[in-house]
């Protein structure tokens, strides 16, 4: 791949050739995709190229939509709940490197001022995010950011019991008074509570009136419970699988009859869409191949769930806030709680999600894409930004091999 231009500023016109761009529904050969002022401009086989264009062969590669993460911890040592810009924009660019062009901050069961401090940084990152596009002097690539459009409330509203590697001692049930002083700063896209707890449906209402993805996570919640959710505008379940209900855990809280769960709700529901960690950890091959038949690409995104040893070496860290959070160890594939018992979260960029996925299921390339870029981009409500090669959207752009590995990534038309 080459290109004729100096590539540390975005210039007035980027133009691709020479390989296959990925569509939300199909493959395009031969794709001519023409990006102006860092936006999609026109995609097509045969069209003429502008005069004084930049243009990039991207000799025979995939060209794909930056990736979009709902789920995300930290990276490279930095925890978003760390609440300074510093671990905010060490964080995001870690995944940046891992194809991720917009992402969603998530906190942990951290006190108020806690979640408070880290939705500061994480406003003052996108803030700066959005300004690096206005900048009229040629800026190092190596300080481009991903997008960050909000954060995602994932702690504190889990239930007791369900905590996994958070700090269980830091959980509570949703209190308005503390819930909508987050909502108020409408910088909150996606909300999570678990259904069983009280005070969960006011939660979910005031999100819904926020319009965020209102969420169900670290639950032991019933069908009952769940349907309660869903009247009140939940639609989406976090990690299917991981901390969730099932009819065994059910049984052990209901006894007799047996009770349906978050799980048989989520596939039965059409309107449901939830999640997967695709690391290779997590869940086997099977379980992913039947999480995309059921809910298919539209209902089903690939998330990271990464937490702050993402890009380290093994070794022992701490989950949420450097100083209050919880310890775990990390192999370098998965993490782990200190007793090697049970998982705690994945070490893991969404490049692996997306790889792993198309290897070890039947699902094609586009629909293994879409769920790592349009489908969360649509969830949230910015897939008219981003999420797809479509004209009218951010040249957000990934250079892909034949073994999907990330060549080239681009944000809004500025190769990082």
């Amino acid at each position: 791949m080459n290109s004729n231009a100096d590539r540390s500023s975005p210039p007035e016109v980027l133009v691709f050739v020479g390989g296959t761009a990925i569509l939300p529904d199909r493959l395009l050969a031969d794709a001519v995709v023409i990006c102006r002022d860092g936006w999609i401009e026109s995609i097509g086989q045969s069209q003429p190229i502008p005069e004084a264009s930049q243009v990039v062969d991207l000799g025979g590669n995939y060209l794909s939509p930056g990736f979009v993460d709902l789920h995300v911890h930290g990276g490279d040592g930095a925890d978003f709940m760390d609440g300074d810009e510093e671990a905010v924009r060490t964080a995001a660019t870690a995944h940046l490197r891992g194809g991720t062009t917009t992402l969603l901050p998530t906190s942990t069961t951290g006190s108020p001022q806690r979640i408070h401090r880290m939705i500061d940084a994480c406003e003052s990152i996108s803030r700066e995010s959005s300004e690096q596009f206005t900048a009229t002097s040629p800026q190092d690539r190596s300080a481009v950011l991903p997008h960050v459009p909000g954060i995602h409330l994932y702690g504190p509203f889990f239930a007791d019991g369900k905590t996994g590697c958070h700090d269980r001692d830091a959980r509570r049930d949703p209190e308005p008074d503390e819930y909508r002083s987050y909502f108020d700063r409408d910088f909150v896209r996606v909300a999570t509570c678990a259904a069983e707890l009280p005070g969960a449906e006011s939660f979910y209402r005031l999100a819904a009136a926020h319009e965020c993805l209102i969420t169900c996570g670290h639950s032991n919640s019933s069908w009952t419970e769940m349907q309660a959710a869903f009247d009140a505008g939940m639609r989406h379940v976090d990690h299917f699988w991981c901390a969730m209900s099932s009819v065994p855990s059910l049984r052990a809280r209901f006894q007799v009859p047996m009770q349906a769960s978050m799980t048989e709700f989520v596939l039965m529901n059409e309107e449901m869409s939830t999640e997967v960690i695709a690391d290779g950890c997590h869940l086997a091959p099977e379980l992913l191949e039947f999480a995309y038949r059921m809910k298919g690409p539209e209902r089903l995104c690939l998330v990271t769930d990464a937490n702050r040893a993402y890009g380290m070496p093994p070794g022992e860290y701490v989950f949420g806030h450097r100083e209050s959070g919880c310890h775990f160890f990390s192999d370098a594939n998965v993490g782990w709680t200190l007793d090697r018992t049970s998982l705690a979260s994945s070490v893991q960029g969404m490049h692996h999600m997306v790889s792993h996925f198309a290897k070890v299921t039947s699902a094609t390339l586009p629909d293994v894409i879409r769920m790592a870029s349009l489908t969360p981009a649509q969830r949230v409500g910015i897939d008219a930004q981003t999420g797809s090669l479509t004209a009218g959207k951010r040249a957000d752009l990934l250079v892909l091999d034949a073994g999907l590995q990330i060549q080239q990534i681009y944000v809004q038309g500025r190769q990082v």
